[in-house]
């Protein structure tokens, strides 16, 4: 496990664009994903009857959908103790398996960083 206070500024400003959207959209989970350029794309879980998304999934998406070649970082807001495989999947299929997945609590306090792969 990784403390938060070891990650560098983007990979904290991703965390707290999580952490916002998962407060302001009042949802399970909030996820941030910085690519290649340094641009974010945030977004939070997505549960309608005809779609269901996890919020890292569906800002996977959003940043496939904006032209994204590839992932720096992914963050993760949750109450889960790990992102799951499919997170995990869809974030590898973008960034590779070495791009890190950083999963924290509700707090934004860092609970563990793991690579896509």
């Amino acid at each position: 496990m990784t403390q938060s206070t070891d990650l560098g500024p983007e990979d904290r400003k991703i965390i707290t664009l999580a952490r916002s959207a998962r407060a302001r959209n009042g949802v399970p989970e909030g996820a941030a994903v910085r690519d290649e350029t340094g641009r974010t794309y945030v977004a939070g879980t997505v549960a309608l009857d005809s779609l269901r998304l996890s919020a890292l999934q569906t800002a996977v998406a959003m940043a496939v959908a904006s032209g994204a070649q590839s992932l720096e970082a992914a963050a993760l807001v949750s109450e889960a103790d790990a992102a799951s495989d499919a997170d995990r999947a869809a974030v590898r299929d973008l960034g590779g398996a070495a791009t890190p997945v950083l999963l924290a609590g509700p707090d934004g306090e860092l609970k563990a960083s793991v690579t896509a792969g």
